[in-house]
């Protein structure tokens, strides 16, 4: 595991000591490392969601009313045997 030198400002300290202290935790070093995996994790799910906007900005856009494009996704989920 890489081992970092960090420096804090007191009240993420403080907050960092409080998060061991009520033994959610075992050391400031767990706190940090999820802090970063949820960090990650958000960052991944922006990315898809992203990537999503761009490939539907990039589809263009469709003529149908609103009842045609319901109607067409329920019959291909009827067709799939989703629905």
């Amino acid at each position: 595991m890489a081992r970092q030198s960090i420096t804090l400002t007191m009240p993420n300290d403080d907050w960092l000591k409080a998060q061991v202290q009520s033994k959610e935790y075992t050391s400031k070093s767990e706190v940090v490392n999820d802090l970063i995996r949820r960090a990650r994790g958000k960052q991944e799910e922006l990315d898809f969601i992203r990537a999503k906007l761009i490939k539907s900005e990039r589809s263009g856009f469709v003529n149908q009313t609103r009842d045609e494009i319901l109607t067409e996704f329920k019959d291909e989920l009827l067709h799939d045997g989703k629905l």
